[in-house]
């Protein structure tokens, strides 16, 4: 009998196809990756473009396109009135009445004159009420992170102007520079006004503390240059804060009369600064620095530059993070902000820049290209120029 061949063995089951649905979660990490290095990539690359043309983007979107009208902002304001003042004695909700956690405000007896920096952004017109919303809403932020370093000194009075928009300092059309010298010299004449209603409630012979910052401190140089150098007037000034506008030693201060200050115990001189972190790229300051002449008459392009050191109250020298007793880390909104200490570091190079070393953290709004912390420059140094500034005091009292 034939015997029939035993079946082969069954094949193994094939495995089965991978399903969709495993093979798209295996690429979603990858895929998550690549997403994650092409926004890093647009954020340096973001950074880089600011770094290098954020002023020639500034300028394209900030520069007026109208032509320079002396009416366009109005009338001059009424110094005389409370109304004049974003900040004087009496006034209600004064936002110089602020102080970080900590600390009471408690003013003392030597009058100070604030003149306050650019809050205004339109481009629409070459100058804008200082007291317009939205700017209004600034002024007052900035006068609680700037001002407040001084007001204990004594009654501080910062007066509303029409000022040049922030435009007109990015102008380089040869039309444009005329319209922004035009717009400049009208907000000198409103503070030009404001520090004539200012003397006029001072008793007479009293002490007085000058102080600005930005296009503030551009016009306390002229008036310093105009209506005090050379007048008894210039005896009763404790000291003149012109920070965030760069001062020539030698085609601006002999203008002034007063001296660049040497040390912190002097009285009747001048602190200047421009803060930046490093590396500091400050070519389009150094370019704004050289384009006019200065207050003395001659070119300010190639001259040293004035760098005074809050940390120490004297000129050209350096201090470690140790010596500040505090800076100021304001909120988005400037409404508040903590005081932080140790605060920033302090050195002057051979610029006249004023570096804070690494960018700080906390700082996250207005550091303008090329690590120019500006809108910073009295925050930084909060509690130093406090003490600078009761320093100075006790010396000019102790001087008359």
């Amino acid at each position: 009998m034939t015997q029939t061949p035993a079946a082969p063995p069954p094949a193994p089951p094939s495995p089965p196809p991978a399903r969709p649905s495993v093979e798209r979660s295996a690429r979603l990490p990858r895929l998550f990756l690549w997403l994650v290095a092409i926004v890093i990539v647009l954020v340096i690359l973001a950074g880089l473009v600011w770094r290098l043309a954020g002023d020639r983007l500034l300028a394209t979107a900030l520069v007026p396109g109208a032509a320079f009208s002396a009416t366009a902002a109005g009338g001059p304001y009424d110094h005389g009135a409370m109304a004049g003042w974003a900040a004087r004695p009496g006034k209600p909700d004064d936002p110089t009445g602020w102080r970080p956690a900590g600390r009471v405000a408690a003013p003392g007896d030597v009058a100070v004159f604030f003149v306050p920096p650019t809050v205004a952004f339109g481009r629409a017109q070459w100058n804008e009420r200082s007291d317009a919303a939205p700017s209004a809403e600034r002024l007052a932020g900035f006068l609680r992170m700037e001002a407040t370093a001084l007001a204990d000194a004594g009654p501080l009075w910062a007066p509303h102007y029409r000022q040049a928009v922030l435009g007109s300092f990015l102008a380089s059309d040869a039309d444009d520079v005329a319209s922004a010298r035009a717009a400049r010299d009208l907000a000198y004449a409103d503070v030009k006004a404001a520090f004539a209603a200012f003397l006029a409630a001072q008793p007479r012979a009293a002490p007085i503390i000058l102080a600005g910052h930005s296009q503030g401190a551009m016009h306390l140089m002229r008036l310093l240059a105009q209506e005090v150098a050379g007048t008894p007037l210039a005896g009763r000034v404790v000291a003149a804060y012109l920070v965030g506008w760069p001062v020539s030693i030698s085609a601006d201060l002999p203008a002034l009369g007063l001296p660049a200050c040497a040390v912190r115990g002097q009285p009747g001189c001048v602190m200047s600064w421009q803060s930046f972190a490093e590396p500091a790229e400050p070519a389009t300051l150094l370019a704004a620095y050289g384009r006019e002449p200065g207050l003395a008459g001659w070119p300010r392009a190639g001259t040293p530059m004035l760098c005074s050191n809050p940390l120490t109250g004297g000129r050209g020298d350096a201090a470690p993070a140790s010596a500040n007793a505090g800076s100021l880390v304001p909120s988005a909104s400037l409404a508040t902000a903590r005081l932080v200490a140790p605060g920033v570091p302090a050195r002057c190079d051979a610029r006249g820049l004023l570096l804070i070393g690494e960018a700080p953290s906390g700082y996250p709004a207005y550091v303008l290209p090329g690590n120019n912390f500006h809108v910073f420059d009295y925050p930084l140094f909060w509690a130093a120029v406090r003490q600078d500034a009761a320093a100075r005091v006790a010396a000019w009292k102790a001087a008359h």
